[in-house]
């Protein structure tokens, strides 16, 4: 049908708090998967966390689970967790962070379903605890974060491990669906938040770099390894990045410095066309340019590097980009139940046409319909169920 989307007729049940993993079951949710996230009754630890909407609402947690179905249980309750079984078995999909109990490990989980695919959330790869945050300064990279001199680490403010790690899982899911087309067999699979920042690391060079020389030393807000900084205007503050001599040469001529650039290439026996002798020669090109942002609105920055290369942005805060998102295609007004009507992202992938995003589901809104509906439980079952307090 045209207009469908591809993960349409796909179950996965999510078991889930916090980042990762309910960003991976909303990727998947967007793609047009029925996901089903279960919460312990009241909620699980994400349920209030900041930042919070007027009413208290959580912002984060409906910001993290658009478009998904809610189910409340018990999950310390034997109850419970058969209903969130049967969920599974049905579905032959799950995502979780949660810690395993009793029915709902992936060895009982598979004796029930065969080809279960069970894709799990840990800290670290021996099982043990970890967040973005104690990765993040296991890793390096709070040291390497601020400007010069600087001594006491700096923590980044975007959870970056998280979103990697979610983004994995939603692909280790799919790609666990696809063995499974082929051969008829589930999977189980682990990702550790600890080895997707390990591995980042490594991949882009980090890890090789210090073992092969010097570890990364602060730079500040330059650009390591080509000329990159942020510059002042007369009314604020842009960042350039130059990542090749095309670009270059197009900031050198918007900028009127070609005789100076030259100049300075002579001096220095420099040719600045080099990725190399740009980064060894950062200050002294900064120094050239700065005078010429100084003098300049950001404005007229925007007009005199209007149809060049060059790469920049000016600095806005969240203030200024929540005031600019009616004029941005992502964006749509989301009516939140319990928040209010707002402008929200959709999926960043584009597909057929634009569609705006889902609300996120009140906690526990469809665990009546999804017993219904999935498990064909009878209204006697449900009822008995909630007179045990097995759901809310």
């Amino acid at each position: 049908m045209a207009g469908t989307l591809p993960l349409d007729g796909m179950r996965v049940v999510e078991l889930s708090s916090f980042v990762a993993t309910p960003l991976g079951g909303m990727t998947l949710a967007q793609l047009g998967a029925d996901v089903i996230r279960v919460d312990q009754i009241g909620g699980g630890p994400d349920i209030d966390r900041w930042p919070l909407a007027p009413s208290g609402r959580s912002l984060y947690w409906a910001g993290l689970n658009k478009g998904k179905r809610s189910v409340t249980v018990d999950l310390r309750s034997p109850e419970g967790r058969e209903v969130v079984a049967d969920l599974i078995a049905g579905a032959g999909a799950v995502l979780t962070n949660a810690p395993p109990r009793p029915g709902l490990t992936y060895e009982e989980l598979r004796a029930v379903r065969p080809d279960l695919i069970h894709v799990r959330l840990q800290g670290t790869r021996d099982g043990g605890n970890a967040v973005d945050y104690t990765v993040n300064a296991a890793l390096g990279f709070p040291l390497i974060t601020g400007p010069p001199g600087q001594e006491a680490p700096v923590n980044h403010a975007l959870p970056a491990w998280d979103v990697a790690c979610g983004l994995y899982m939603a692909v280790g899911l799919l790609a666990a669906e696809r063995h499974r087309l082929r051969t008829g067999e589930g999977r189980s699979i682990e990702v550790a938040l600890q080895d997707v920042a390990l591995a980042t690391a490594g991949n882009l060079g980090y890890l090789a770099e210090a073992q092969l020389g010097d570890p990364r030393a602060r730079l500040g807000n330059h650009l390591f390894g080509d000329f990159g900084r942020d510059f002042a205007t007369s009314d604020g503050r842009v960042m350039v990045a130059i990542l090749t001599a095309r670009h270059w040469r197009d900031l050198v001529e918007a900028t009127g410095f070609g005789e100076v650039m030259a100049a300075l290439e002579r001096a220095l026996d420099a040719d600045f066309r080099r990725a190399g002798d740009r980064y060894g020669h950062r200050e002294a090109l900064g120094g050239v340019l700065a005078p010429w942002f100084a003098s300049r609105t950001c404005e007229q920055v925007a007009d005199e590097l209007a149809g060049t290369s060059v790469l920049w942005s000016r600095y806005r805060d969240f203030a200024e980009v929540a005031a600019g998102l009616g004029d941005e295609p992502l964006m749509a007004v989301l009516d939140q139940p319990g928040v209010g009507p707002h402008l929200a992202p959709g999926s960043p992938l584009r597909l057929d046409a634009a569609a705006a995003p889902p609300p996120a589901p009140m906690l526990g809104e469809h665990t009546d319909e999804v017993l219904r509906d999935v498990l064909s439980a009878s209204p006697q079952r449900i009822d008995a169920l909630r007179d045990k307090g097995a759901i809310a």
